[in-house]
């Protein structure tokens, strides 16, 4: 199945000691696993409104209904997630240059031109003039004038390090960062990576923890056409080897029991129940033994089920869906020495990391951990982190004890209504005839022998509770939200705050609600997305050596806690940023290009499409200082007489107020010389002012 294994094995007979070893820990991790499934299948219950073999229900209860609150809670979560996650069309990865990158220059800069090679010094025009070369028309666009500037560094080489004044600059390694990042999308998009992260997501909320594996090596076909030497138009399927991921089931994944997270695990075990046809195909993957493959085949399935599977499905199902599969277990962790050595994999390593399938007794598959760095190819995600165990905790785990008594306030409210909607008759026996029919329907005739009329059958009227029970009812529903964290206005439940009939106090609301999830997209940030992002990094920088302009020192940042903050808050504070930092004094410190982007995301618009490249920006860059310098010239050269102006005029004053209050000269324009007109002092004075001071 994955393509880029280090070292494999010819054949391992089923007499291997790794079945046994493997075999044991696979019965360490479900004997541990024991009280997670317990509360999956609790959970799991819950969400479909199923009553468990352990609920008894009174005698005279008759009532049996499920108020599904668990299932709304647990799709409320499920819809934030994707929409904090996915709402900005681009996958929550970012990647940047490391601050002090290695491997890659993090500044270059066009070398300047040989003194041979420059051409006589001519007047500055940005536009050009007749016979430099770079004469524009009239009407001529931007785009032409970066053509014809960029065609007069051409030839002209690259210097490591920072700029010299006039040269334009660019960093390699923001570039790298830019390239590795539009690969990994693309990557991303080719595996349906959201559609895969959907069920990942979906388990997370559900039962308290999602897992994902890979990227593993996939040949993927594409279909192609080309055109022959005679002009004909042929079909061509092609081959490409692209990276994958797939979701995994928590029912499926065994870790290490002494472990709390997959970091600390010595080995992972997941378990797979693969149908003839799907077990065959495994023949068709790298480094599996064939010969096993069939030997298995002749002997036939050997499913297990087990006993939660026969909660999840009915007994019927449960015979009719595992009846024909096999039960393989795929094992990634550390083996000795010496064992290692008998399975045929030969290292200087006193522990090495493996990955093994195997199929009853037979090994199907040996080989060495192919990644480098060597890592387990899964990413745990819980919903809410448990400290002490590896499993986290979902939502109606959360919000069971409410679900439960939510669950009886219902039957009660209905069983009432049974009753308190109805008449309930009070007969005595002892007037009416002998042999009576107490069957009541409409015109029904009693025969009565004695007493007074409408003392023999008398109606009882017994009182309406529901209201009570519905108002414990919504009572556990609010507790419901505040051990979960989404309120129900957040899932469309009206009626909830009088806030919510103003759109300012819905906002504030929605704002509110968003905090709550804040701590489980942070989890997905740090035990997915960013490992994720770090095993794409990892994946080409090992596998995609043909592909020299990705490579550099480069940092995997995941942005889900970052699509927390609502995107109008977001742009006025980069918009206040940029101002703060426009100080001269800061403006050498601010990656503006940076702030462009980070601007334009915040404002829903691709940055791709508006800004320039570090390349592009500093050829227009020099473009713009090309057109300046020329302005500048004029006024440098307008005499030495000329005040420097400090700083921007005070606010509330002009350009012709000598006071600062208006309506004069402030100090514009030329200094008067001694003997001038405007020169308050004479020689005398101002020598003698000189001398004072």
């Amino acid at each position: 199945m994955y393509e880029e294994d280090k070292k494999s094995t010819d054949q391992v007979s089923d007499s291997s000691p790794i079945v046994g070893h493997i075999r044991e820990k696979f019965q360490q991790s479900e004997t541990s696993r024991i009280y997670d499934e317990k509360r999956w299948l609790k959970a799991y219950r819950n969400y479909r409104g199923i009553y468990g073999p352990d609920m008894a229900f009174r005698s005279n209860e008759k009532s049996r209904v499920f108020v599904k609150i668990t299932k709304t809670k647990v799709l409320a979560a499920f819809g934030q997630i994707i929409e904090v996650l996915f709402s900005g069309g681009k996958f929550p990865l970012g990647i940047h240059p490391t601050p002090v990158p290695e491997e890659i220059a993090e500044y270059a800069h066009l070398k300047q031109k040989q003194p041979q090679q420059q051409q006589p010094q001519q007047p500055i025009d940005p536009y050009g003039f007749k016979g430099d070369g770079r004469e524009i028309p009239p009407g001529a666009t931007a785009d032409m004038l970066m053509k014809n500037l960029s065609q007069e560094y051409r030839n002209v080489g690259f210097d490591e390090g920072p700029a010299n004044a006039g040269e334009p600059q660019i960093e390699p390694a923001e570039i790298a960062a830019k390239n590795l990042e539009k690969l990994i999308h693309d990557q991303l998009e080719e595996s349906s990576a959201i559609t895969t992260l959907r069920h990942v997501f979906f388990e997370q909320c559900l039962l308290g923890t999602g897992v994902l594996k890979g990227p593993f090596t996939f040949d993927k076909s594409y279909h192609a056409f080309e055109e022959t030497e005679e002009g004909d138009s042929i079909h061509i399927k092609k081959i490409k080897s692209v990276p994958k991921i797939e979701a995994v089931s928590c029912w499926d994944l065994y870790p290490d029991p002494n472990a709390t997270n997959i970091n600390d695990c010595d080995y992972v075990i997941q378990r797979h129940s693969l149908n003839r046809q799907q077990f065959s195909d495994l023949r068709k993957m790298p480094f599996f033994d064939e010969e096993m493959i069939d030997m298995c085949l002749e002997e036939g399935p050997n499913y297990q089920v087990r006993g939660y599977e026969s909660s999840l499905y009915n007994r019927e199902t449960v015979e009719t869906i595992y009846k024909n599969r096999f039960e393989v277990l795929e094992y990634w962790g550390i083996l000795n020495n010496e064992m290692a050595k008998m399975c045929g994999i030969e290292s200087d390593k006193s522990v090495i990391q493996v990955n093994a399938w195997i199929c009853g007794n037979k090994v199907l598959r040996m080989v060495e951990n192919p990644f480098t760095p060597t890592r387990l190819p899964f990413m745990v995600v819980p919903y809410e982190l448990n400290p002490y165990q590896f499993f986290g905790v979902g939502v109606p785990e959360n919000m069971e004890d409410s679900q439960q008594i939510m669950n009886g306030h219902a039957r009660m409210a209905i069983d009432n209504l049974a009753l308190s909607g109805n008449l309930v008759f009070d007969v005595d026996e002892t007037l009416l005839a002998p042999g009576q029919d107490m069957k009541i329907f409409p015109g029904k005739i009693f025969r009565r022998q004695s007493g007074q009329p409408g003392t023999a059958i008398n109606t009882v009227k017994f009182p309406n509770s529901t209201q009570e029970n519905m108002m414990m009812f919504d009572r556990f529903r609010q507790l419901a939200d505040e051990a979960t964290g989404i309120p129900s206005y957040s899932h469309g439940t009206t009626g909830v705050q009088s806030t919510t009939r103003t759109a300012s106090g819905m906002s504030m609301l929605m704002g509110a609600a968003a905090l709550s999830i804040k701590t489980v997209i942070k989890n997905i940030d740090d035990y997915l997305l960013k490992p994720l992002g770090d095993n794409f990094y990892y994946w080409n920088m090992q596998f995609n050596a043909d592909m020299p302009h990705i490579k550099g020192d480069l940092e995997i940042k995941a942005r889900g806690t970052s699509s927390l903050m609502q995107k109008e808050v977001r742009s006025q504070r980069l918009m206040t940023f940029m101002q703060t930092a426009a100080n001269p004094a800061l403006a050498p410190f601010v990656r503006w290009h940076t702030c462009l982007r980070e601007i334009a995301k915040a404002l829903d618009i691709d940055p791709d499409q508006l800004i320039n490249d570090p390349e592009k920006a500093a050829i227009y860059a020099q473009i713009m200082g090309m057109a300046n310098g020329n302005q500048n010239n004029t006024t440098a050269t307008g005499g030495q007489g000329q005040m420097e102006s400090t700083g921007p005029i005070p606010t509330g004053a002009s350009a012709t107020d000598p006071t600062g209050n208006g309506g004069g000269n402030i100090g514009t324009g030329d200094i008067p010389m001694p003997g001038e007109t405007g020169f308050s002092a004479t020689n005398a004075d101002f020598t003698r002012n000189k001398q004072t001071q």
